[in-house]
C-alpha cells in the first residue's frame, strides 16, 4: 500500500531554492519540486544555477521540461549526478513558449511519445521517473485523454502519476487563466486511480484546506498543493503530523523564521539580496493581528542594500504572538 503524501508544486518564480529551504524548515517530510527546467537549459546552461540546491531539501524532484526522449534521458542522468531524489517530466504547462518548444501540456496530444520519454529517463537513470499531467487539453474528451495518457507513461516505467484537475486551453486561455478557469474534476482523478489501483496517483489544483486534503486522501495516495503553500506556508505545519504522526520541526511562523535565520544568513555571506530569500515568506503569519505590517516591511525594507537579519526581525516584531495562527489550526 503506498504511503500517502503532499507535495509542493513546481511553480515557476516561486519554488527557487531559497522557497524549498524555507518550506523544508515547516515539514520535514514534504515532497519539493524545483521549477521547471528545461532540457536545453540543463545540457547547454548554467548547471549549477540551474540545479543546485541545499542538502536540507531533500526528498526533493526536479521537473524537466522537454520532448526529446534523447535529450531527456541526458538532462536526467546530469539530474541524478546532482543528487535530485525524483526526476518529474511537465506535460501540464500551456504556456505559449512551451508550447512552441513542443513540451508541457501540449504533449497530452502526444502520449506515445511521452511513453517514449518516460523509457529513455528510466534507462537512463535509477531515480523515480514520474510525470505531471492535466485531464486533457482544448477538445480532448478526458475521460479517453487522460487513460491513454496514464496508459502509455504506465506501460513505459512510469513511477507516479500526478493530474491536475482541470484541462489546458492551449488557444484562448493565459497560463494564469489555465490556472483558474477551466473547471476542476476531481471525480476524473478518482476514476483514474480507481481504474489503476498499483499506479501511485496524485491528484492537484484549487486545494486550500487540510479539510479538503483528508477529503482526497480517501480516494487518491497524494495530494500536491500549489498556491496555498506559497501564500499560506503554516499549511505545510500539519503534513509531518497528519501523515507520519510526527511533530513538525518548528511550532509555528516565529520559530520557523528563526531556524531559517542560518540559511538565510549564509546566502547573504556569499552575496545574495535579502528580497530575494525573503520574497518566498511573505505569506507567513496570515491571521495573525500585524501580519499586514510584516508584509509591508519585509516588501519595501528587504530591497534595499545592506538589508539583512535585522531587516526581517523587525518585520517579524509587528506580528502579535497572542493570537494563534489559523493555518495550522485546521489541521486539527
Amino acid at each position: 500500500m503506498t504511503q500517502k503524501f503532499i507535495s509542493v508544486a513546481p511553480m515557476m518564480d516561486w519554488t527557487d531554492r531559497h522557497c524549498r529551504a524555507f518550506h523544508r524548515v515547516l515539514s520535514r517530510r514534504t515532497r519539493l519540486y524545483t521549477e521547471m527546467v528545461t532540457t536545453g537549459a540543463v545540457i547547454h546552461g548554467p548547471r549549477d544555477r540551474l540545479l543546485g540546491f541545499d542538502p536540507s531539501e531533500h526528498p526533493v524532484a526536479v521537473q524537466l521540461g522537454g520532448s526529446s526522449p534523447e535529450e531527456l534521458a541526458q538532462a536526467a542522468g546530469i539530474c541524478a549526478d546532482f543528487g535530485y531524489d525524483e526526476i518529474n517530466l511537465n506535460v501540464g504547462c500551456p504556456s505559449d513558449r512551451v508550447q512552441n518548444g513542443r513540451f508541457g501540456a501540449c504533449l497530452m496530444q502526444e502520449p506515445e511519445l511521452v511513453g517514449e520519454c518516460v523509457a529513455a529517463m528510466k534507462a537512463a537513470v535509477s531515480l523515480p521517473v514520474t510525470v505531471k499531467c492535466r485531464i486533457g487539453v482544448d477538445d480532448q474528451d478526458p475521460e479517453e485523454a487522460l487513460d491513454r495518457l496514464a496508459a502509455s507513461v504506465v506501460s513505459a516505467g512510469c513511477d507516479e502519476l500526478t493530474v491536475h484537475a482541470r484541462k489546458a486551453w492551449l488557444q484562448g486561455l493565459s497560463p494564469k487563466e489555465n490556472r483558474d478557469i477551466p473547471p476542476l474534476d476531481y471525480p476524473r482523478v478518482y476514476r483514474l486511480k480507481a481504474s489503476r489501483p498499483d499506479l501511485p496517483v496524485a491528484i492537484n489544483g484549487g486545494i486550500k484546506t487540510w479539510g479538503e486534503i483528508r477529503q482526497h486522501l480517501t480516494q487518491v495516495d497524494g495530494v500536491m498543493l500549489g498556491r496555498v503553500a506559497y501564500h499560506e506556508p503554516e499549511i505545510l505545519l500539519g503534513v509531518d503530523r497528519e501523515l507520519h504522526g510526527e511533530e513538525p520541526p518548528v511550532a509555528d511562523g516565529f520559530e520557523a523564521v528563526e531556524a531559517y535565520e542560518p540559511y538565510i544568513a549564509s546566502h547573504l555571506e556569499r552575496g545574495e539580496r535579502l528580497s530575494s530569500i525573503t520574497r518566498h515568506m511573505l505569506g507567513l503569519f496570515t491571521g495573525r493581528p500585524g501580519a499586514r505590517a510584516y508584509r509591508r516591511h519585509l516588501a519595501t525594507e528587504a530591497v534595499k542594500p545592506g538589508a539583512g537579519l535585522a531587516t526581517l526581525r523587525e518585520a517579524v516584531a509587528h506580528v502579535s504572538r497572542a493570537t494563534e495562527c489559523q493555518i495550522p489550526a485546521d489541521a486539527a
